[in-house]
């Protein structure tokens, strides 16, 4: 069955294929969803897709098995392998792209099926082909829909706009193109491992070592900080490129990004088996979501300082503020204390769902109140091009300080700090601090992961139901329901209020 891919009206059963691992790996999270309310995935506008037809209970047998909890107690700066950080990303690594075509044979990632006792599946190229929506990012740009908004901003075809080729295609420099490389692969192999052209030969060489393949250009997607960076370049955005405001003015769809739910949405091309754990770097759905909003947090700083500190214009970057702050009708008066944060009514607020996870973080790691204080002070100078740049230091210090903190905690401390951030963030959420629907949006999928990190995910999985269900839509969202069910899980989980 085709249909509209939209990820705030699209059932999860549309991510997850039978044919990535099934029967593979035992999955630690459950889904119990039916919708979810997370912007838009992957490739932004409309794409149309096959959906898969999956019950609860292919859903959670499809989790990746690196979201299972680790049985040991090693530290986690024991096993990140610090000396695997590229310069580049995979779209300015100057390394030949030599196109999808060099990775789809069948001895290679392009068999129709996964391959038995070999230490890789093989069928990469065809569960991206079939299942992934990454690979009809450039088909995207096809749609009556994108040539519109090409048209509004005047920039030609959709299809040779860079703007839009930057994040639906690998568009590298011609100069770094191989005479396979099509741009109409849309977001390939090279899009997110890095130009082939020194370790297409070498990387299946049983001699080669991981740090080798790196070395040799190799992008390192199992480091959660790398991964988080990637993915945000185009789910958020960088320095280089981002879904301006004018961008969704002319619609565009709102981004919306979290790294470990989106990443167990995507069709798996890999397995976490003891031959990668031996290899590569491995976690759990905590790390992964703690790095992810670590550098979720420096990426918006850097827009931030960027867009608003260097800005020439006579407005700043409007797609860095909350968009529900403007975007209502002029009778649904939406500023209060509690969304004003010290600022005057009529303050255009800061996109700060990011940010607010962050707090959380801090709440568990000793750093609440200097991150706190720091964040106050960055809503209120964005004006100051003075103070600013300031306290963006400062909250980089921060996240410097959490990140030490979080690489040396054994898997029983990690464990606390998981109970310590779900418990801040109910408590901030019971309190209508989420009141933003953006903030509430990034609040659930925290939940959801956390709760079932901690163990918990059958007592509450109808509450995990319930939450996404009230983030199902943006333009439907009540903060007090959502505050009034958070207290409810407080009381379940007899947290005291204060």
């Amino acid at each position: 069955m085709k249909r509209l891919f939209i990820i705030k009206n699209v059932t999860i059963n549309n991510f997850i294929s039978k044919k990535v691992t099934l029967n593979k790996v035992k999955a630690s999270r459950i889904f119990s969803i039916s919708k979810l309310a997370i912007g838009v995935f992957a490739i932004c506008t409309i794409l149309t897709v096959n959906a898969s037809e999956l019950t609860a209970t292919d859903i959670s047998s499809n989790l990746p098995a690196s979201n299972e909890v680790a049985s040991n107690e090693i530290a986690l700066d024991e096993v990140i392998h610090t000396e695997k950080m590229p310069s580049h990303l995979p779209q300015k690594d100057e390394k030949m792209h030599m196109g999808v075509a060099s990775c789809a044979a069948s001895m290679c990632h392009g068999s129709v099926s996964a391959t038995e006792g070999s230490n890789i599946l093989q069928n990469e190229y065809i569960i991206w082909s079939r299942e992934d929506p990454h690979s009809q990012a450039y088909k995207t740009l096809l749609t009556q829909e994108s040539q519109d908004i090409a048209d509004k901003l005047g920039l030609g075809k959709a299809t040779t706009a860079g703007v839009c080729l930057d994040c639906h295609s690998d568009n590298v420099p011609t100069e770094y193109q191989s005479k396979s490389f099509q741009i109409s692969d849309g977001v390939g192999c090279e899009s997110c491992h890095g130009g082939a052209e020194n370790y297409l030969s070498s990387h299946t060489d049983s001699t080669q070592s991981h740090a080798e393949n790196i070395a040799h250009g190799l992008y390192p997607t199992d480091e959660p900080q790398q991964r988080a960076k990637l993915c945000l370049s185009c789910h958020l955005g960088n320095e280089d490129k981002q879904a301006t405001h004018d961008i969704m003015g002319a619609g565009h769809p709102r981004l919306a990004f979290e790294l470990d739910t989106f990443g167990i949405l995507q069709p798996l091309h890999y397995v976490v088996d003891e031959d990668y754990k031996s290899k590569k770097w491995s976690g759990d759905s905590y790390i992964t979501w703690i790095y992810g909003q670590l550098e979720a947090n420096k990426e918006t700083l850097n827009i931030l300082e960027n867009k608003i500190v260097h800005n020439k214009g006579l407005f700043p970057e409007l797609s860095l503020f909350d968009c529900y702050a403007c975007h209502h009708p002029m009778s649904d008066l939406k500023w209060t204390e509690t969304k004003g944060k010290g600022s005057k009514p009529g303050t255009v607020r800061l996109n700060d769902g990011n940010f607010k996870m962050l707090l959380a973080i801090a709440a568990s790691t000793g750093f609440f109140t200097s991150v706190q204080e720091n964040l106050n002070t960055l809503r209120n100078n964005l004006h100051n091009n003075v103070l600013l740049p300031i306290v963006v230091n400062k909250l980089f210090a921060d996240i410097q300080a959490i990140e030490k903190v979080i690489s040396k905690q054994s898997l029983s401390e990690r464990k606390l700090s998981a109970a310590l951030i779900l418990t801040e963030i109910l408590k901030t959420g019971s309190n209508d601090e989420f009141s933003d629907y953006i903030a509430a949006e990034q609040a659930v999928m925290a939940i959801d992961l956390l709760i079932v990190y901690i163990g918990d995910k059958a007592i509450y999985q109808q509450d995990i139901v319930d939450l996404f269900t009230i983030v199902n839509n943006d333009e439907q969202y009540n903060s007090t329901l959502f505050a009034t069910k958070l207290l409810e899980i407080m009381n379940k989980m007899k947290i005291n209020h204060q």
